[in-house]
């Protein structure tokens, strides 16, 4: 099982797009983390991995300083496994209009519950598909990392391989709660995200 790109028939609002992936900001000596508050009122806390994958970060900042996540619903939920966003469009099949390279770390692992990782659709050409769709685990799935067991990096064009960029600090009760979602069968929107703040001490 991945986090690819799927499709459903919810009508939604023209997404924003970008000719290309965001120029480098962000200083990485300072710590970054994402507050999502919720639609429903429930909130939680990501502390992100800027010192790990400093570009994945970067892109994340970019698009929720830009209120890109302002909005968009979780709209691929699975119990044990995942929960999926990051796409305006509510379908899995949108994004920012570019894309940018898997950015893997050692250190940076789907170990546990709590992940915050980049969905993506493999290598297309060669080349990684991340965009702006993104995953929080409920559970460990290590098969997702970009390395094995053994510390070496995995052949992306076979296996699937996930950028992890965060994990929960606070809330995980909250994100246990979103909708069980297949957007495949849904005939409505997931649950909203109303806004990602981002935060820097």
């Amino acid at each position: 099982m991945s986090c690819e790109s799927t499709s459903n028939t919810v009508d939604v609002p023209k997404a924003k797009k970008y000719e290309s992936p965001p120029s480098f900001s962000i200083n990485t000596e300072t710590d970054f983390s994402a507050v999502f508050e919720m639609e429903n009122g429930g909130k939680f806390t990501v502390d992100l991995y800027e010192k790990l994958v400093p570009i994945t970060v970067n892109n994340f900042v970019f698009l929720a300083n830009d209120g890109y996540y302002d909005g968009t619903t979780f709209h691929r939920v699975i119990d044990n496994f995942m929960a999926q966003g990051g796409d305006p469009s509510g379908t899995g099949s949108g994004g920012p209009g570019y894309t940018f390279e898997n950015e893997f770390h050692v250190d940076a692992r789907h170990d546990s519950a709590g992940i915050i990782s980049m969905a993506n659709k493999g290598l297309v050409d060669g080349k990684g598909s991340n965009g702006s769709q993104f995953f929080i685990t409920y559970a460990a799935t290590e098969f997702l990392d970009g390395y094995d067991a053994n510390g070496e990096l995995k052949d992306c064009a076979s296996d699937s391989c996930h950028s992890v960029f965060g994990k929960v600090t606070s809330g995980m009760d909250v994100v246990n709660t979103i909708s069980k979602r297949n957007p495949n069968t849904a005939t409505k929107p997931g649950d909203v995200i109303k806004t990602v703040i981002i935060k820097s001490d």
